[in-house]
């Protein structure tokens, strides 16, 4: 057994180490801005930052007009409509006046 191929198998490994570890790139600036790319399309979601400082009263529906608003909605997806035939669709069955 010879040492020579050895020793210089090992300095070629050692090398191509060397050499690849110059490739090698660490993470600090993704680590650095991980979740900021949420954190802004969060950010871009929200209407009004400050809304849980607000205290006024939300105007403009009542609250019989809400109720009902919200029992159709709520009925919509218990019983759709029933499909509409396309071929009658804009034909009226009334009468013409001649």
């Amino acid at each position: 057994m010879k040492i020579q191929p050895i020793v210089f198998r090992l300095a070629l490994v050692a090398g191509a180490c060397a050499v690849l570890n110059g490739c090698l790139s660490t993470t600090p600036m993704w680590d650095r801005t991980f979740g900021n790319s949420v954190n802004q399309i969060t950010a871009m979601q929200v209407l009004n930052p400050n809304a849980s400082v607000n205290s006024d009263p939300v105007a403009g529906m009542d609250g019989v007009a809400a109720t009902a608003a919200q029992q159709n909605y709520e009925k919509s997806f218990a019983a759709p409509p029933a499909p509409t035939n396309m071929f009658t669709i804009g034909v009226s069955g009334g009468t013409s006046s001649n």
